[in-house]
This record gives structure tokens, C-alpha cells and sequence, in this order.
């Protein structure tokens, strides 16, 4: 058993976990782990290419799904609160990435033309020439 010296002194003991709770706190701790790959995962595939925005989106909807049972999870066992931190975060950055799946979404053949131009511009005038197309091609309300 781990001791851990209290106040004044006193010998604090920590209770073993029973099977039931370590079976719990593993799931808990692999649903975690595949979240926070579905919240990345989403991320760098709308960086890699704005083709594959579907997969992006399907990710997104997938870390929304496994972050509110998370969220449920981690309230109702009382889990880590490094979990429940975590969680909030990853939900919050799964907010973000609908909000750009949609802007990308609505302008998808700007983007589209601004990511081709990007990877043929090899200085930093051609990227610039790459950002002033873009911004000639969104309308003007957006700009």
C-alpha cells in the first residue's frame, strides 16, 4: 500500500481500487486516448488536403460523439479531472474545427485553388501572390 505522511504527521492510506473501478478507469482512460486522436486526427487531415474535407468531417463528428460520452462518463464515475479538463478542451476545439469545415465547406473552390497555388510557390512573393488571389476570390463582405 502507498503511505503518504498527512497533516501533523498522521500515516494516510490509500484504499486499492476494486476490479470493477481499474476496468472503469481503463476504458475511461482508452476512450480518452481515441478521442484525442479522432480531435487531432481531424486537424491534420483538413492541413494535409482539403480533398479528404469528408473524412475531416466524419473525424469531427466522431470526437463530438466520444468527447459528450466522455463528458457523461467523467461526471457521473467522478474520474480525473485531468480527463474532464481535457474533454472540455477537445470539445472546444472540435467546436472550432465545425466552424472551419463550414467556411471551408462554403468556399471550398477558393480554398481549393488557394492550397494548389501554395504548394507549387516556392518564395515568400509567390505565397503573398497566392493570399492576394484568395482574398480577390471571397467576396467582398467577408474580406
Amino acid at each position: 500500500m502507498n503511505t503518504t505522511p498527512g497533516p501533523a504527521g498522521q500515516q494516510r492510506t490509500d484504499t486499492p481500487l476494486s476490479e470493477a473501478a481499474k476496468s472503469s478507469l481503463s476504458t475511461t482512460h482508452n476512450l480518452f486516448r481515441i478521442f484525442v486522436l479522432t480531435v487531432l486526427g481531424s486537424f491534420f487531415v483538413l492541413q494535409l488536403d482539403l480533398n479528404y474535407l469528408w473524412l475531416t468531417a466524419i473525424l469531427t463528428t466522431a470526437s463530438f460523439v466520444l468527447g459528450i460520452l466522455l463528458l457523461i462518463r467523467a461526471a457521473q464515475l467522478k474520474e480525473s479531472r485531468m480527463v474532464l479538463f481535457g474533454t472540455i478542451s477537445g470539445l472546444v476545439v472540435s467546436l472550432v474545427m465545425v466552424l472551419v469545415i463550414l467556411a471551408v465547406s462554403a468556399f471550398f473552390n477558393e480554398f481549393r485553388d488557394f492550397q494548389d497555388c501554395t504548394r507549387v510557390a516556392l518564395t515568400d512573393q509567390g505565397m503573398s501572390q497566392c493570399r492576394i488571389q484568395l482574398e480577390k476570390s471571397v467576396p467582398m463582405q467577408l474580406r
